[in-house]
């Protein structure tokens, strides 16, 4: 483990290779990751808990799964329970209050689970994950299979993300070039987007406008959709010089988002 500048701690985890990284809700300086051997390709997976202290970063918890995790989300009703999504088409729920594995193991996707969140709107403690089978599935925790599968998309499911201000509304972001919203009250696709003209791996909702979402593809752009009029978008961010692995809005500032790309850089953009 090596340290760089005030504050930040670097803590390595030999043979892994991070996929997703989330803050918990609960725990200022709390960070879930989920991790696969080998790039994800063969090999096993790990979800590991760090914490940030005066020491730097310490490994709080691990826990081993026999296929790579590519998603992890934090429990919005307990603090020590967390869902990732594994290669095996699985998603795993786990308890860091207990050093034995998985509470629960749902198994229904066919092929990689690629994403997974977990509701952030009171009054609903739902799931969404998205497969390279090309659906989406609904769940609730406490009930022991999906409660409903979503189908439309034409390619592999990168990214599935839950509306922060609308219940029972999320997004998808799939190789077959389009962004789709979806209402888990209805059985079709709510809105179809030709967002690029390119496969699409990640896609995040503004956490200061319901009506704001932005992708990031293999074309190198961000682009920003207003869901009342999709004809356009609202911006495209460009800079990467690789295929944008993921993008996220700040919860703290409207304009602001962070996007990671293969091209080994994280940039900060406005808008």
């Amino acid at each position: 483990m090596g340290t760089a500048g005030r504050g930040v701690g670097v803590l390595r985890l030999p043979g892994l290779h991070g996929y997703a990284a989330e803050f918990s809700p609960y725990w200022p300086g709390r960070v879930a990751c989920a991790a696969a051997q080998y790039y994800g390709i063969v090999g096993c997976g790990t979800l590991a808990v760090l914490e940030q202290n005066e020491a730097g970063i310490v490994l709080l918890r691990s826990f081993d799964w026999n296929d790579g995790l590519f998603d992890v989300t934090w429990s919005e009703n307990n603090e020590h329970v967390l869902i990732t999504s594994s290669g095996d088409g699985s998603l795993q729920i786990w308890d860091t209050a207990k050093p034995k594995g998985p509470l629960q193991v749902y198994k229904e996707h066919t092929q990689e689970a690629y994403s997974v969140d977990w509701s952030q709107t009171r009054g609903e403690q739902l799931v969404v994950s998205g497969s390279w089978d090309q659906t989406a599935k609904l769940w609730d925790p406490a009930v022991g299979k999906s409660l409903c599968t979503f189908k439309g998309h034409e390619g592999v499911i990168y990214s599935t993300i839950w509306s922060p201000h609308i219940p029972g509304c999320f997004a998808s972001a799939s190789g077959d070039q389009t962004l789709r919203i979806w209402d888990v009250k209805a059985p079709g696709v709510k809105l179809v987007i030709p967002a690029h003209q390119a496969e699409i791996l990640s896609c995040d909702w503004c956490k200061y406008d319901e009506n704001l979402l932005v992708t990031g593809a293999v074309d190198c752009s961000l682009k920003g959709w207003d869901l009342r009029n999709i004809r356009q978008p609202v911006f495209i961010l460009l800079g990467h010089t690789y295929a944008i692995r993921r993008v996220k809005f700040s919860p703290f500032h409207a304009t602001l988002l962070a996007s990671c790309s293969y091209d080994f850089t994280v940039r900060y953009s406005t808008f």
